[in-house]
């Protein structure tokens, strides 16, 4: 295949414009994924909002082709690392290895991973690129994708307008949410007495023999943005496992539990009380077992790929140990020997990390740095391979890192490793995999289109290496301040609830704290004494993958698990198996998610279908089709990225304790408000797309599907 550029021309490709902007959107978009990721569960793909954002600035400086593909390669890397770090980095505290989440000590291990872990994916695809890239019988769908809309560039300013515009909405939304001029979510409570149903506006008691809450969908543009993405089926089976968790488990619990645990005089409090503890520790443990069984029969279905690409990764390395004859510029990597360093860079890191940071013996963390380059290198290889087939939205970075953290537990505890230590180095090693696993997937994806334009691969290769540095760097601070926000601002809520009932002090473990005194208590101890469910694992930042990771460590290392529960679910997600649902995984995350989150997911998704139903019936032809498709997934990202920014702003300002503005209106009346917010975002995401799908003879774009 001859490239875009040859070989034979000099473009400028390696500036520092080009790099600047990567390492910027690197930030971004990694910031934005690990909020979605660390509330919604999933991440976007950021290789197109990376590719149009990079188009449209880089052409503004007259820059050329090849300086949009180094953009793009590098700011789209900060996506797996983020994808990486949340599947992991909060199991350490939802794990109760890490007490106190910011520290020293926890900063400099976290980036130390996210950078070792990132580092050695890169490394490994220098290894693979050259047979992977070039196989005709791997279609890269996104990576062609991404190459024809560089391709298309004089097209590109429609596209950053639509984004850049959605953003906005996104963070005028979310902004209106953070101040409450309406209501961000609203439920009622039902109760049953008697036999009969009564539903009851939220403030108001409630007595009754049994009782739920029932949610109604968040008012989130980045979860309607995820849902539109995904579209009305996964949306409707994300929604599926929370009505299930809702609507059938925590009622049917309660209803047996309820006349032993209840005094006669509850009140509405005391239900949510019961009912949001049912929820957590009881159908929480199901689902975990749900996406257990759900993750082992995707790896299952693609058992094939995973074998092949097994196979393919031994015969690759000894093809890139023997060399290439060709030298051409489009054809060469990182050299062989900076390869070999970078990986035994990672393999003492992880050594290190495991003997002086979690403390196992010196014999262990070799064995576990073993582990890693072994099971990161395969892993690599196989998301890499799957990334070719499918492209990185549908890579299951979550399946396989599972799987790299009970191998890990495994051989931990076949070591006679126990106790923190031995949970803190398995979920140091499956994190390194983790995010090893995950660039790999991003950077192949990304060396294609460099492959189909005519970049330099090792040039992409230190352009990411400098993405990765920085993202490590970065990364825990968005963090920290999502997990330290929703401590502070639940604990703050609770401490205006104890003034208004003219409580002065709270006890805790036999030491009284003054009112004053929890204010000046930080972040991680004011959800102990306040016994707070907010941070890592609570409903606002429930984290779901890091939630799983974190149970299963400690399970296998210690023997603490649930495993009743966790076979529950287990038998559950093989009954979705045989029923043949079309993600048992979705349906237990949408299980383990609150019912507010999945459904403004659902209702994203039922967006989606209007959206394509009234495509049909206006009768467009596929060219208009995918213009559609195209505009509809720039406004969902759109949609995604500016909620997510401002809700990192906002969270900022309640870590630094800075005050804002809150409005109190009447229920009713943010109520009200809340329901003309959902509309006006599902009519934007319909009337934006159809705006723009063109005339019936306009050539067909390139497809932005991912």
């Amino acid at each position: 295949m001859q490239p875009y550029v040859s070989s034979e021309q000099n473009l400028r490709e390696f500036s520092l414009r080009a790099v600047l902007i990567g390492l910027v959107l690197a930030i971004v978009l990694g910031a934005a994924n690990a909020y979605l990721g660390l509330k919604a569960g999933m991440t976007i793909a950021a290789t197109y909002p990376a590719a149009v954002i990079s188009m449209a600035l880089i052409k503004l400086m007259k820059g050329t082709i090849l300086e949009e593909n180094m953009g793009r390669t590098v700011g789209s890397i900060g996506e797996s690392v983020a994808a990486g770090a949340i599947f992991t980095i909060p199991a350490f505290v939802i794990s109760g290895i890490w007490p106190k989440f910011f520290s020293l000590t926890n900063y400099f291990t976290s980036s130390a991973i996210m950078f070792v872990g990132g580092t050695l994916g890169i490394m490994f695809v220098a290894l693979l690129r050259r047979v992977m890239v070039e196989d005709a019988e791997l279609p890269y769908p996104e990576s062609v994708a991404a190459a024809e809309i560089h391709k298309a560039g004089a097209k590109g300013g429609g596209g950053t307008k639509i984004l850049f515009t959605a953003m906005g909405v996104g963070a005028v939304i979310q902004a209106l949410v953070q101040v409450q001029l309406f209501a961000s979510t609203w439920q009622w409570f039902v109760y049953f007495k008697e036999n009969a149903f009564t539903l009851i506006g939220k403030g108001k008691a409630a007595l009754a023999k049994g009782g739920l809450y029932l949610t109604a969908p968040g008012i989130s543009p980045a979860y309607m943005g995820v849902g539109y993405i995904i579209g009305p089926k996964l949306g409707a089976l994300n929604f599926a496992g929370g009505v299930m968790a809702w609507g059938l488990m925590v009622p049917l619990i309660i209803y047996f539990i309820a006349p032993y645990s209840m005094p006669a005089d509850a009140t509405m409090s005391d239900w949510y009380a019961l009912s949001a503890a049912v929820w957590k520790f009881i159908v929480r443990p199901i689902a975990i077992g749900g996406m257990l069984m759900g993750a082992s029969f995707t790896l299952f279905k693609m058992r094939k790929s995973l074998t092949t690409g097994l196979a393919r990764s031994v015969s690759d390395v000894k093809k890139a140990a023997a060399g290439g004859h060709t030298v051409d510029r489009v054809n060469q990597d990182l050299p062989f020997s900076w390869v070999m360093g970078g990986i035994l860079f990672a393999a003492v890191a992880t050594f290190l990390i495991t003997w002086q940071i979690f403390n196992v013996g010196f014999m262990v963390s070799i064995v576990a740095a073993l582990v890693m380059i072994i099971v990161g290198f395969f892993f690599s290889a196989i998301s890499g391979y799957l990334v070719g087939i499918m492209g990185s939205s549908n890579n299951p970075i979550s399946g396989l890192t599972l799987s790299a953290l009970v191998v890990t537990a495994l051989v931990m505890v076949a070591l006679g490793v126990k106790g923190n230590a031995g949970v803190a180095a398995v979920l140091g090693v499956a994190a390194i995999a983790c995010v090893a696993t995950a660039v790999a997937g991003e950077m192949l994806q990304d060396l294609k289109v460099g492959y189909i334009l005519g970049g330099t691969p090792w040039r992409m290769e230190v352009g990411d290496i400098l993405g990765v540095g920085l993202a490590a760097a970065v990364l825990f601070l968005p963090l920290m301040i999502l997990h330290e926000g929703d401590i502070k601002k639940a604990a703050e809520a609770q401490i205006v609830q104890l003034e208004a009932n003219h409580v002065s002090s709270v006890t805790h473990l036999d030491k009284t704290y003054s009112i004053a005194e929890l204010r000046q208590l930080p972040a991680d101890q004011k959800k102990v004494v306040m016994q707070l469910d907010a941070g890592f694992g609570s409903p606002n930042i429930p984290a779901p993958q890091a939630g799983l990771m974190a149970m299963l460590s400690r399970g296998i290392v210690e023997g603490k698990m649930a495993w009743p529960l966790i076979i529950v679910g287990m038998l559950m997600g093989l009954a979705f198996i045989l029923m043949q649902v079309r993600s048992p995984m979705l349906v237990s995350v949408g299980m383990y998610l609150p019912l507010g989150t999945t459904f403004a997911i659902f209702l994203g998704g039922c967006v989606k279908g209007v959206v394509d139903m009234v495509a049909e019936r206006k009768g467009l032809n596929a060219a208009q089709k995918v213009r559609v498709e195209n505009s509809g997934v720039l406004v969902a990202a759109g949609l995604i990225a500016g909620e997510a920014l401002v809700g990192l702003l906002f969270a900022g300002l309640t870590f630094f304790e800075v005050k804002y503005i809150i409005f109190a209106n009447p229920p009713a009346v943010t109520f009200l408000v809340s329901l003309a917010i959902l509309a006006g975002i599902a009519v934007y995401l319909v009337k934006l797309p159809m705006n723009n799908a063109g005339a019936a003879d306009e050539p067909a774009p390139p497809s932005a599907n991912f």
